[in-house]
């Protein structure tokens, strides 16, 4: 009997030492374990639906008729005797820019969107990091990592398997958005730790996103799959938000950490759509796409009309999901059929949105127009008053204690202090 039980805590002790070597991503002569520890997925032409067979086996398939890519709107009808709900992650990401816009819109449709959901924070510390003291809401603010980006070491193994081509700060500027991810990630694992639980779903997504309806409801999603938006590939996967169970996030989120794989896969000079398709790949992780009714508010200029390798700017005036795609305030410049035939021209794989309801495009080559505020609050119903305007109008003093408030809420605050926050902060209307 003594002799089966010292056994048995041997063979348990070897499995965590497996598991504790796998969730540290070891090097290349490791990778059979690491393998081995991410799940076992379908292979790209295998079925992958959430709840019936779908021509396509990347492509969310509802019970209802009409499909999420048209931007339908769909109910999810709970059971009877449904549990207090799943328990959600939610990692934000990105500088807070645009943030007296999209914050709101973010509380609203998505932290508050599930009974137990826990916030994380990973952004770095530039002017306009005090916005966050919009974020509010019924969610568990868990915590807040608010940092001073550093320019980070550049391997080789990097530098062969990812491209700076058509990155603002080449490669350098793919390495810094995939620590934010990467941050975030290692901050819900030490809570994962801590609590000895595990989440249901991790939802990453971007704090420069404008939430035009609801998150899905997670009981449709297939928790073996990961799901990202539709369009917006860039010869890869949308990787602007993505949605899946505590194991295939740790995959889709371990976008440091997994170069080595990708780079013993032979895959070379990525961007960063095609890196992320490399990591879920090499994985093993099987992916569905799915629309979500949100975009990127950007106030980067881009040529109009778009050419072929193109990127396309929708107005926020659009009805349908705009699964992330580049998005402002505007005067739609081409609708319907026009709107159509211009997105009918861009390469499928590229900078395509995929089949969006409504959509109505601007002409992006110029500054936000002078009405846009007009506009933006037709098209949100979000009035730019209270506080999404105090943010950008109050003083120094008031931003001071709007701080010091807002991190009693969290758990964790890692940031500068409020002082040094709102001194890098501007005061005046973007």
């Amino acid at each position: 009997m003594g002799v089966g039980v010292g056994r048995m805590v041997a063979w348990l002790a070897f499995l965590s030492l497996i598991a504790f070597a796998a969730y540290q991503f070891p090097a290349e002569d490791t990778f059979a374990h690491l393998r081995s520890w991410y799940p076992l997925g379908q292979s790209e032409g295998s079925q992958v639906t959430a709840t019936s067979v779908n021509k396509d086996p990347h492509t969310l398939n509802l019970t209802k008729s009409q499909d999420l890519d048209t931007g339908s709107s769909f109910t999810a009808v709970a059971p009877s005797n449904a549990s207090p709900g799943p328990r959600v992650a939610v990692c934000l990401v990105g500088a807070a820019r645009a943030f007296e816009l999209t914050g709101k819109t973010l509380n609203k449709y998505l932290l508050e969107a599930n009974n137990h959901t826990d916030v994380f924070l990973h952004a770095p510390f530039d002017k306009d990091s005090h916005k966050f003291t919009l974020l509010k809401g019924a969610a568990r603010f868990v915590k807040a990592r608010i940092f001073v980006p550093q320019r980070l070491p550049e391997t080789q193994i990097q530098r062969e398997v990812l491209t700076g081509a058509n990155s603002p700060n080449g490669i350098q500027g793919l390495l810094q958005y995939f620590n934010l991810v990467e941050g975030c990630l290692d901050m819900i694992k030490a809570e994962e730790t801590k609590q000895n639980f595990t989440y249901d779903w991790i939802i990453r997504t971007r704090v420069d996103g404008y939430w035009s309806g609801p998150f899905p409801p997670l009981s449709i999603l297939n928790s073996s799959n990961y799901y990202v938006p539709f369009g917006s590939a860039y010869g890869g996967l949308n990787d602007r938000l993505g949605v899946g169970n505590s194991q295939t996030s740790t995959a889709a989120l371990s976008r440091l950490r997994l170069l080595p794989l990708i780079h013993h896969h032979g895959d070379r000079n990525l961007n960063s759509e095609t890196a992320f398709k490399a990591q879920l790949t090499v994985a093993r992780v099987p992916y569905s796409f799915m629309s979500f009714p949100f975009c990127i508010l950007s106030y980067r200029k881009y040529s109009w009309p778009p050419t072929y390798w193109g990127v396309p700017v929708a107005s926020l005036s659009t009805n349908g999901s705009l699964n992330g795609a580049k998005c402002r305030p505007c005067s739609s410049k081409a609708s319907g059929s026009e709107a159509q035939a211009v997105i009918d021209k861009l390469a499928k794989g590229w900078g395509w949105p995929g089949l969006i309801q409504g959509l109505q495009l601007c002409d992006a080559h110029d500054d936000w127009e002078p009405q846009w505020e007009k506009i933006f609050e037709k098209a949100s119903g979000v009035l730019i008053s209270g506080d999404s305007q105090n943010v950008t109008t109050r003083t120094p003093a008031e931003c001071v204690e709007d701080v010091e408030e807002i991190q009693k809420q969290w758990e964790v605050w890692d940031a500068p202090t409020a002082k040094l926050i709102c001194s890098e902060g501007k005061t005046h209307k973007t």
